[in-house]
């Protein structure tokens, strides 16, 4: 059981592994968003497929193709919705999409479900969506849901390692530090290092502008210096969210520790 990719299983063997041996589904969601000259649009739906993808081959999960539109990238944290590319959704939409996605691994006979989120923005849609969804399988669901935000694995430890002089917060981390290690480490061939801006780190007042006030972002949009990534950080990062999350994922569904999910529990 060595391949993780749904889309890369036929929907037999897809069907054997999630009701037969109750393998859990991993769920990455991203967006398509600004990430400076340096980065892809796609950097927060390639990091969370990523990541899932570690932590489910240490449990015998399956990673499901990544949501690769996400909520409005807000400029405290994104950059804002006026760079181009930056392709975004509506709350709505974005939790009507999750809760769709549910219902449907619910009909597959799924019984775990991981939601890996790779977008700031994304959080409180997720939740409304995995709400309505279990709302409407009614009072006994037949499946677990579990919702994370990857970065909140990473032990005080690395972070300082990887930011040696003090750490910014992670809504000025934008498509920096740690976003540029991690690709360095999952996609070296996609990452400019020779393109890193040398912008100073975003200043914003602890208020909000509507219309909004694009001069406080940065123009290149990077919040705060990436000059410190590293693949060598990178590879640490990727190693202890792989870990820890699957550590999380046994715990929380009763999995074994050798690869192979347990038959999948009654609800």
């Amino acid at each position: 059981m060595s391949e993780v990719l749904m889309s890369r299983l036929s929907w037999v063997d897809y069907r054997d592994r999630v009701q037969k041996l109750g393998a859990p589904v991993f769920l990455p969601v991203g967006a398509t968003e600004q990430h400076g000259p340096h980065l892809p649009l796609g950097t927060d739906a390639l990091l969370a497929s990523a990541v899932a993808a570690g932590a489910a081959a240490q449990v015998g999960g399956i990673v499901a193709p990544a949501f690769s539109y996400g909520f409005k990238s807000q400029p405290k944290c994104g950059g804002g919705q006026h760079f181009c590319g930056t392709t975004s959704l509506d709350a709505a939409t974005l939790a009507a999409q999750m809760r769709d996605a549910v219902r449907e691994f619910a009909r597959h006979g799924v019984t775990r479900l991981v939601i890996v989120n790779g977008h700031y923005e994304n959080q409180w849609f997720l939740i409304e969506g995995i709400d309505l969804a279990m709302r409407e399988l009614g009072p006994k669901p037949p499946l677990t849901v579990m919702r994370l935000e990857y970065w909140d694995f990473f032990t005080p430890e690395t972070l300082a390692k990887a930011f040696p002089e003090g750490f910014p917060g992670y809504a000025l981390e934008h498509a920096a530090v740690l976003e540029t290690s991690m690709m360095l480490h999952y996609h070296p061939d996609l990452v400019r290092l020779d393109l890193i801006p040398n912008d100073p780190p975003a200043d914003f007042p602890p208020y909000d502008i509507y219309p909004t006030r694009t001069e406080w972002v940065p123009p290149s949009g990077v919040l705060s210096s990436a000059k410190n990534a590293s693949k060598d950080k990178g590879e640490a990062m990727a190693r202890e969210l792989a870990s820890l999350i699957a550590a999380a994922v046994r715990k929380e569904f009763s999995l074994g520790t050798d690869k192979r999910p347990l038959q999948a529990a009654a609800h």
